[in-house]
């Protein structure tokens, strides 16, 4: 299943992914690299995105839970401050094909 094209997201960026009309997943870019986790919070399941397409914090560099304030690493997803402190993002596995980013 095609999820969006590398280039609907630009550096520093997240986009929400929608699968059946519910923002389901999310793609962060950084450093040039593709990042894809599931929007869901593991705390309390709640969707993370404060608005959207926004689910980085003020600076851009970190994954922000817009509930509860839990901050996440892009590249891991794990969180590292908020109550869910140790958990982790679920990462969602994909491929590129070009320039189309795939669900795997």
């Amino acid at each position: 299943m095609k999820l969006c094209s590398i280039h609907d997201v630009s550096e520093g960026s997240s986009l929400g992914i929608d699968v059946e009309g519910e923002t389901t997943m999310f793609v962060v870019k950084k450093d040039d690299n593709l990042y894809i986790y599931k929007n869901s919070c593991p705390h309390l399941g709640v969707q993370l995105e404060w608005q959207e397409n926004q689910f980085l914090d003020m600076d851009g560099v970190l994954i922000q839970c817009s509930t509860h304030g839990a901050l996440f690493e892009i590249e891991d997803g794990k969180c590292i401050s908020g109550p869910c402190q140790g958990d982790s993002l679920t990462p969602v596995p994909f491929e590129i094909r070009g320039d189309d980013v795939y669900l795997i």
